[in-house]
Formats: structure tokens, sequence, C-alpha cells
């Protein structure tokens, strides 16, 4: 198990490999972001996209599940995010991408108020096929200080 204590400011984690399907890309965008250059092809050639292209919050979507996989695999003693700061859409995702991440612990520091916990920062870039920047943010990251209570 990886608790605060094992958290060292200044790694960096590369990891995951999520394939961009079309079909994935309508069924999320008809569910949660219904804008025509999600959903259709032909409209989405009239955009500045030139094609169909994934929904910004599907990729973060599909970056939560490379995230949550990675930690399942690191067995971190996490206790969720309180969010995440300076999110942005560099460029397009599209079917047939295959997406990847990078992250960089910057620092972390233990709760004065529960001391069975700290915080961290990382910044996370995401990377296509190409080793184009797609989307980048910085997350705010809890987890377990070793031998505290469970929350």
């Amino acid at each position: 198990m990886q608790y605060f204590e094992d958290l060292e400011p200044g790694t960096v984690q590369r990891f995951g490999a999520y394939h961009v399907t079309r079909e994935e890309v309508v069924e999320f965008a008809g569910r949660f972001d219904p804008q025509p250059f999600h959903l259709s092809d032909e409209a989405a050639a009239t955009t500045h996209f030139g094609r169909l292209s994934a929904s910004g919050w599907h990729t973060c979507a599909m970056v939560m599940s490379m995230v949550v996989e990675n930690l399942k695999a690191h067995d971190q003693a996490g206790l969720g995010s309180p969010g995440v700061d300076e999110l942005r859409w560099h460029k397009p995702v599209y079917p047939g991408d295959t997406l990847r991440c990078e992250t960089q612990l910057l620092d972390k520091r233990r709760s004065a108020s529960r001391p069975d916990m700290g915080s961290f920062r990382s910044t996370m870039q995401v990377f296509n096929q190409d080793d184009q920047l797609v989307m980048s943010f910085t997350s705010i990251g809890l987890i377990r200080v070793r031998g505290g209570a469970a929350s």
C-alpha cells in the first residue's frame, strides 16, 4: 500500500493506453454533451475540428479511467480529490486516437485539521499516439497517512 509518507515530490509516472472509438464518442456526447461536432461527421466537418471529435468532458472521463487503473496497480491509500485546477484542452481528441498520461508530483502536505490524511498536487499531461499534448491540468489528491484511521 502506498501512503502519504511514500510520496516523493518530483516523481514522474507514465501510464495508460486508452483507445478512443467512434461509438464511444457519439454515445458519450449523446448523453452528456450533445453538440453537433461530437455527434455528426457532417456537422463536425464544418467546424475548426474538421471531423468528429470527443467532448473535452469525455476526454476527462477517459483519463479518469486510466488514473483509477494506475491507482489500483500501485495500491494507493487514496481518499479522493477536492478538485483540479488549470484544466486545458490543447488539441481535439478524435476516434482512433490512443491516449496516455504523464503525471509529476509537485508537492505534498499533511493536514493540520485531519492528522490521518495528507494532500498532494500533481500535474497531469495527456498525449495522443503522436505525442501531441491534448489535455493538461493540476490535480489535488487526498491520501491516508500510514497508520491513520480510515475515513
